[in-house]
């Protein structure tokens, strides 16, 4: 199992959300594709940033209660996001999920342009698999 990395399990023909998105976009997209967070990536699709449901909610409860302006996808984002590479060991990514708690992680290049995405559930599931080997 320590041999397995990401690039064995991630999902790559993932969505992510352009800057100067429209957050009423951005909760569209979520919906649409079942995802909880998505990257946030600039025009040669570096990631910039990442948005959430949670992030989406905050925004959106005080421009739609005050009637605001549209908020964009970079008022909300998180600058920072955690990335991973295709080459990160899926058990050291399971251990840094314990800690930290995401649920979705950008697989990056080492240009920081998106690949795919690697999901919780594809974690939980490679780790399930290799569970048959053990007994």
């Amino acid at each position: 199992m320590s041999g397995l990395v990401v690039r064995e399990v991630m999902a790559r023909h993932s969505p992510s959300i352009p800057l100067g998105t429209e957050l009423t976009i951005v909760v569209d997209t979520l919906l649409r594709h079942r995802m909880t967070g998505l990257p946030v990536v600039d025009a040669e699709r570096r990631v910039v940033g990442f948005v959430s449901e949670q992030d989406c909610l905050r925004s959106l409860l005080v421009s739609s209660y005050h009637c605001e302006g549209a908020p964009k996808v970079e008022d909300v984002m998180h600058p920072e996001p955690l990335m991973v590479s295709e080459d990160h060991s899926v058990v050291d990514i399971a251990e840094q999920m314990l800690k930290q708690k995401p649920k979705v992680y950008p697989v990056v290049d080492e240009h920081r342009r998106l690949v795919g995405l690697l999901l919780r559930s594809q974690v939980l599931t490679a780790l399930k698999n290799n569970r048959h080997h053990c007994d």
